[in-house]
């Protein structure tokens, strides 16, 4: 039997910075659905894994990959485990005017590295956003890290270094899919979806925490039935196999 909840009430949620642009159209129709109000404050997990710990009042958390939402599961702040909610990808960006073509390898960076027109590169901090671990993971196993790095730009979390990859003040960058093809960010730029063995998996996992009340509890559930998991994948995730 779901919770019981007045319709009055509503949810705080803590949602990685990357789902920005696929979480609305779901909290939409979780509200069609059972008419409760959602409020989804966007950020880098790694910021919301230690806001959590110092108390904010947050009921359940979005985060960017496992590792964020595991800890809080050590540190007992958590209902359970939680659940691999989606799969991220990674892709490259460019602004719509860049002279540097989009190869699957980044070797057109690298060429406009060594010619002196590459001078800014966007990625998030990888010290605690995921997809910039990520990004960072790829440009190693590409050989592309060590060369990059004076040039790196880092966003406080994927949301900012998107908009750093476009603004003009950087020639590309490594960005989350989903946010590459978001329509805002899409008709300002150039995306290649980056190959998925290029870094680690980013399971984005989500965890209830012991404050979570009903209407928390019931979107957790939401977010795994059939009409979230396909809005996650319209917008360009994965979604995890059964």
């Amino acid at each position: 039997m779901p919770p019981l909840v007045s319709s009055n009430q509503s949810a705080q949620i803590a949602a990685a910075s990357s789902l920005q642009f696929v979480l609305p159209e779901i909290v939409t129709a979780f509200k069609q659905q059972t008419g409760h109000n959602l409020r989804v404050t966007y950020g880098s997990s790694g910021n919301f894994l230690r806001q959590i710990v110092q108390g904010a009042p947050f009921e359940l958390f979005l985060s960017a990959d496992e590792s964020y939402a595991t800890m809080l599961v050590e540190k007992k702040l958590t209902v359970d485990s939680g659940r691999v909610y989606a799969l991220g990808r990674l892709a490259v960006i460019t602004p719509e005017n860049s002279g540097i073509a989009l190869t699957p390898d980044l070797s057109s960076f690298a060429t406009a590295l060594e010619e002196g027109h590459l001078q800014h590169f966007a990625i998030a901090n990888p010290d605690h956003a995921p997809y910039g671990r990520a990004a960072r993971e790829t440009l190693q196993a590409l050989g592309l890290w060590q060369a990059l790095q004076p040039r790196l730009v880092k966003g406080e979390n994927v949301a900012q270094a998107t908009q750093f990859a476009i603004s003009g003040s950087s020639q590309g960058g490594i960005v989350a899919y989903a946010l590459a093809l978001a329509p805002a960010i899409s008709r300002l730029s150039r995306v290649l979806p980056i190959d998925q063995s290029r870094h680690q998996p980013i399971r984005q996992r989500m965890v209830l925490l012991k404050s979570a009340g009903g209407i928390a509890r019931l979107f957790y559930d939401f977010l795994s039935e059939p009409e979230a998991q396909a809005i996650f994948q319209r917008r360009g995730f994965e979604v995890p196999q059964v």
